[in-house]
């Protein structure tokens, strides 16, 4: 086919799939880690005033130090010792709150001994001294996120300690927990997850 003035007609490219996708799917076909997220999430909040919640720095045993000189030290050797409670804290909306996250590969369960004993226990003194505690499981190969609540997983624990199971169903996890939306700004708006959980427990 050609134009009125001879020039060949050349039919525009289409836009493929990929480009029409929105913004919002950006975290969730990455592949980003968790941590990224809620960092990335957590710094969103923060930046909009909505609440002050950080990602607590893992410690660090330090091994052997070397002194170049009197005003100078270099550390050598060292390493990462086992964190004693859970991986965020933070304000919101006046109520102290703290959490573990947790990233499976798995699509049907979440495996309890991802857990360790003294994050339930910290999370239970938390709460038992009025502060907000949780966890947030994320199931990589699905690309979803829930905020689940911390009386239902005290449950699951106790069975878990009792040996009477290993993991907890993603049955049980969308019945009891709350869906996080992934998206582009927060990444993971686990605050809006948050309000639907005290509104529903207040």
């Amino acid at each position: 086919m050609y134009y009125p003035n001879g020039k060949k007609y050349h039919k525009a490219p289409s836009l493929n799939k990929h480009s029409r996708r929105q913004p919002k799917t950006i975290y969730a076909k990455r592949g980003m880690l968790l941590e990224d997220m809620l960092n990335d999430s957590n710094a969103w909040y923060l930046s909009h005033d909505l609440a002050v919640i950080h990602k607590k720095p893992t410690p660090i045993q330090v091994v052997h130090v070397d002194y170049p000189n009197r005003q100078h030290a270099k550390i050598t050797e060292a390493y990462y010792r086992q964190a004693s409670t859970t991986d965020y804290n933070g304000v919101y909306q006046g109520r102290y709150i703290d959490f573990e996250a947790k990233q499976t590969k798995t699509k049907t369960r979440f495996p309890l001994n991802n857990f360790h004993d003294h994050q339930i226990k910290h999370m239970e003194k938390c709460s038992q001294q009025g502060g907000i505690s949780f966890v947030i499981l994320h199931f990589t190969t699905l690309s979803q996120s829930y905020l689940y609540p911390l009386s239902a997983l005290l449950e699951d624990w106790q069975a878990f300690q009792e040996g009477q199971k290993a993991s907890i169903s993603l049955k049980r996890i969308k019945n009891h927990g709350y869906l996080i939306k992934i998206g582009y700004q927060p990444p993971l708006d686990y605050l809006a997850a948050l309000d639907k959980y005290l509104q529903n427990n207040n």
